[in-house]
C-alpha cells in the first residue's frame, strides 16, 4: 500500500511539499519555500523532514518559489537524483532560483557586517548559488502529454495547469501489487480569463486528488470588468499629465499587463507611448514566454501573430513574433543606469517594475520619485500581503518609507483583481466535476484556512466529501 506524507502548503499557501512513497520508491512533490512573515519564512531554517539519502526522484509542479525554492536545500543536504519538471519550468527555475540565491547571499553579507562590529557570530546564507547551479545540473526538462518514468514503480504525466508558464498538473500512476493507482496534484490551476495561456486542462481519472485552494472562498472579477477598468485609468492618467506605476511579479503577471497593454495599442485605445518594463529578472522570464509561444492559447498566439504580419517587412530578422512586437513602444530597462533615468520623466510614461508587493526591487525607487505626485497613477495588479507597503498602499496609508525615506501617498491609488493567476472558487469546482465517474480520495491544500472551509462546503453542496490534510499527516491508498 503506498502513502503520502503532507509536508507544506498545509497551513497556508507556501511552502507546497508532499512525499510519496511505495513499496519500491519515495518521491517528493515540489520542494517550495515557505514565503510571508517572518516567524513563517523561519521554517525554511529548519532541516527537510525526511531523510534525503532515501528519495528516488522529485516532480515539479512550476516554478514559482513556493514550489521550488527549497531544491537547493534539497541538494545541500546530499540529493543528487533527478528532479523532473516541464522544460519552460526548467529553463524559468533558471532565473527564479539564482535570484533568491543572490538575494540570500547578499542579505547574509549585510547581516554578517553588523554582527562583526558587534562582535556576534556570522550566518551563512539560506544557500549560495553554487548549490542552486548544483540543482540546476539535476533537472529535467519535459514535454507535456509524455509519460515517463521516474521511478521503477511510478510513472509521471504532465497536463497543463495554466498558472504561469510551463505550469503542470501533475498525474503519478503508481503500478502495486499488479494494479495501477493514480494520484493525481492539481499543482497551482490557472484563471480561465487570464492572457497568453491556455486554459487548465481536463483531468477526469483519480484514485487521490490533491487539489490547491488559494481563492476556494471567491469569485474574481469578470475579465471585462477589469480591462474596462484598467482603460480607464489609463485614459486619467492621460489626461492628468502623470507616470503610472505598475508594481508586478516577474513571472505571469508581468506579462499578462504586457499583452493587455499590446491590446489596447493595436486598437489604438494606448494614449501612453512610453513603457517601460524595468526589472531584470521580469526581462529574462518575458524572453522565456517569446521562446515557448507552443503553450499560448490559439486566440493569443493569432493576435501577436497579426501584428508581427502587419508591423514587420518579411526581411527584417530584427523583427519576430513576441510581446515586444505586439507592443512596440515598450522599451527593456536592464541596466542599473538606464533605470535611474527613468527618474527623471516626470509624466508620461508607464513604468512596470518589480518587486509585485514593493517589499523590494526597482519599483521602490520609482515611488519614491513619484508617490508624492498628485498626477501620478498606481496600479496594483496582484495580491498584496499583510506588513507589505504595498498592502499599506492600497490600505489607506499617508505615507511609507521607499529608499530610507518617508513619502507622502498623494498618487491616485487604483486595485485591478482581475488579474489573478489562479482559477476561482467556481472554476475550481468545474474542473472538480470532471472527476465525478472516478470520484476520488480529495484532499484540499495550498490556501489559507478560510479559502479551505469555504471550498470545502462548496464541494460538499455538489456532493463531494473532502479532506482538508494537517501538516505531516500521512495518508495511505
Amino acid at each position: 500500500m503506498s502513502k503520502l506524507t503532507f509536508l507544506g502548503a498545509i497551513e497556508g499557501v507556501t511552502g507546497s511539499m508532499y512525499l510519496l512513497e511505495t513499496e519500491q520508491s519515495k518521491v517528493l512533490l515540489d520542494c517550495g519555500l515557505f514565503q510571508g512573515r517572518r516567524e513563517e519564512e523561519a521554517a525554511n531554517l529548519r532541516p527537510l523532514p525526511f531523510d534525503v539519502s532515501t528519495i528516488d526522484a522529485v516532480v515539479l509542479s512550476h516554478a514559482h518559489l513556493d514550489h521550488s525554492g527549497r531544491l537547493p536545500l534539497l541538494v545541500k543536504e546530499g540529493y543528487g537524483g533527478p528532479i523532473h519538471m516541464t522544460q519552460p519550468t526548467k529553463e524559468l527555475i533558471a532565473i527564479l532560483l539564482k535570484d533568491a540565491a543572490s538575494l540570500q547571499e547578499r542579505d547574509a553579507e549585510w547581516e554578517n557586517r553588523r554582527r562583526r562590529r558587534s562582535g556576534k557570530p556570522e550566518i551563512e546564507p539560506l544557500y549560495t548559488m553554487d548549490e542552486v547551479d548544483l540543482a540546476l545540473s539535476l533537472c529535467k526538462g519535459k514535454r507535456y502529454h509524455r509519460t515517463f518514468a521516474v521511478t521503477p514503480d511510478v510513472d509521471v504525466t504532465f497536463a497543463d495547469a495554466g498558472h504561469i508558464l510551463g505550469s503542470a498538473i501533475v498525474q503519478l500512476d503508481i503500478r502495486e501489487g499488479g494494479q495501477t493507482k493514480k494520484l493525481v496534484f492539481s499543482g497551482d490551476l490557472g484563471n480561465s480569463q487570464a492572457a497568453l495561456l491556455r486554459d487548465p486542462e481536463i483531468v477526469g481519472e483519480a484514485d487521490v486528488l490533491l487539489l490547491e485552494s488559494t481563492y476556494g472562498d471567491r469569485d474574481h472579477k469578470s475579465m471585462e470588468e477589469t480591462l474596462a477598468e484598467f482603460e480607464q485609468v489609463l485614459e486619467e492618467a492621460s489626461r492628468n499629465g502623470g507616470n503610472i506605476l505598475i508594481p508586478s511579479f516577474a513571472v505571469g503577471r508581468t506579462q499578462e499587463i504586457i499583452f493587455r497593454l499590446g491590446e489596447l495599442y493595436q486598437k489604438g485605445k494606448l494614449p501612453h507611448q512610453a513603457i517601460y518594463l524595468d526589472s531584470p529578472m521580469a526581462i529574462a522570464v518575458t524572453k522565456v514566454y517569446d521562446a515557448h509561444q507552443e503553450v499560448y492559447s490559439e486566440e493569443d498566439l493569432d493576435a501577436i501573430e497579426d501584428a508581427a504580419t502587419e508591423a514587420c517587412a518579411p526581411d527584417n530578422p530584427l523583427c519576430s513574433e513576441n510581446l515586444r512586437t505586439f507592443l512596440p513602444t515598450l522599451r527593456f530597462t536592464e541596466a542599473t543606469e538606464d533605470s535611474m533615468a527613468l527618474n527623471k520623466i516626470s509624466s508620461g510614461a508607464i513604468i512596470i517594475a518589480g518587486s509585485g508587493m514593493c517589499n523590494g526591487g526597482r519599483i521602490r525607487h520609482h515611488l519614491k520619485h513619484n508617490l508624492w505626485r498628485q498626477q501620478s497613477h498606481v496600479i496594483f495588479v496582484g495580491f498584496q500581503a499583510m506588513g507589505t507597503p504595498g498592502r499599506a498602499i492600497i490600505d489607506g496609508a499617508t505615507s511609507v518609507r521607499m529608499a530610507g525615506e518617508e513619502i507622502a501617498v498623494k498618487a491616485a491609488i487604483h486595485t485591478l483583481g482581475g488579474f489573478s493567476a489562479h482559477a476561482s472558487q467556481t472554476q475550481l469546482l468545474d474542473w472538480l466535476s470532471h472527476f465525478e465517474k472516478s470520484r476520488p480520495q480529495l484532499f484540499l491544500v495550498h490556501g489559507e484556512a478560510g479559502a479551505k472551509q469555504a471550498l470545502k462546503e462548496a464541494a460538499q453542496q455538489r456532493g463531494w466529501d473532502s479532506t482538508i490534510p494537517e501538516l505531516g499527516q500521512t495518508i495511505h491508498f
